[in-house]
């Protein structure tokens, strides 16, 4: 049961760094490029669509286990690191609940609006 509770805590820490990456992309002390990798890998963790389907046996966690963390760490390595630890910080005094809806009400508004614009184009070549 020990090996539970260390993966619910690592769980929590990669929970408080997804939420931390969405304020250092909002961060003007943040780099663009940073900035670009932090705002993707957020979006990417929040999103409800994955890269590989979660239903493929074996493959369809392999993004779950092995991209997210390891986009989260590219991520991190590019933020400046006083930077990453205040809103580490800041998420851990505020709570991510807040954090958490408003990034995912962000990603559904991009998904949203980018099956729109496919529809509209389909519709757009159709009609023509």
């Amino acid at each position: 049961m020990r090996w539970l509770s260390s993966l619910k805590s690592r769980a929590r820490l990669i929970k408080r760094d997804v939420a931390a990456l969405y304020f250092a992309a909002r961060d003007p002390r943040t780099p663009w490029y940073a900035k670009a990798v932090a705002a993707a890998i957020a979006a990417y963790a929040l999103s409800p669509i994955d890269l590989i389907p979660d239903f493929i046996p074996i493959l369809g966690l392999l993004d779950d286990l092995l991209v997210l963390p390891l986009g989260i760490m590219i991520a991190i390595k590019l933020i400046p690191p006083e930077v990453m630890a205040e809103h580490r910080a800041g998420v851990i005094a505020g709570g991510d609940e807040s954090a958490s809806r408003l990034a995912a009400a962000a990603v559904v508004t991009v998904w949203v609006a980018t099956v729109g614009l496919l529809i509209w184009v389909v519709w757009c070549r159709s009609t023509t």
